[in-house]
């Protein structure tokens, strides 16, 4: 299901609304400062970030490092019956980077120090644009954005989500303003 169809069933309000009982923790399709935006203007208190983590660490790449040089992992990837960028197979802990999984051999493909410089990286720029974007909406903190800070781009994504199509007021499917 989409982020903004997700999000614009949930009947909490925004977390600068009320206070609530319960926490909202938006996981899922996460990838950049952009989504985290979104999840946090649509309600959420919190995002859980999993596959570009794993993204970041080198999951799907066609090499790994050892040694600070870059061993190609294109014969692992082939055993497996598919190809970088296209593995998906972290559940038969095969992984041809040493990301997902308990084998010893496979494991030390993952240098620490390597995959915390490039996570470190990825949060960072996560973090920068999200950021970035609550400024624009002139916002000093990334959890005061609110749903009247988001439009749409397409007008499908903007009756969706119930949010104004981009340069207009407009929301698809709901009914107009009432004039005096």
């Amino acid at each position: 299901m989409p982020q903004a169809l997700a999000a614009s069933t949930w009947p909490f309000g925004t977390a600068a609304s009320a206070p609530r009982k319960i926490s909202l923790v938006y996981a899922g399709g996460i990838r950049n400062g952009a989504d985290v935006a979104k999840a946090l203007a649509m309600g959420a208190d919190a995002v859980a970030i999993g596959q570009g983590v794993l993204i970041a660490l080198g999951c799907n790449s066609e090499t790994y490092v050892r040694g600070g040089e870059h061993v190609p992992a294109l014969d692992d990837y082939a055993r497996l019956g598919t190809a970088p960028g296209f593995c998906h197979h972290c559940h038969t802990g095969k992984c041809p980077v040493g990301i997902a999984t308990q084998d010893a051999e496979l494991e030390m493909r993952l240098e620490p120090a390597v995959g915390a410089k490039r996570l470190k990286n990825y949060l960072k720029t996560v973090t920068m644009e999200l950021t970035t974007i609550a400024r624009a909406c002139g916002k000093q903190d990334v959890h005061h954005l609110e749903k009247e800070d988001l439009v749409a781009l397409t007008v499908e994504a903007a009756a969706m989500a119930g949010v104004p199509l981009a340069g207009t007021s407009w929301i698809p499917g709901a009914a107009p303003p009432q004039r005096p």
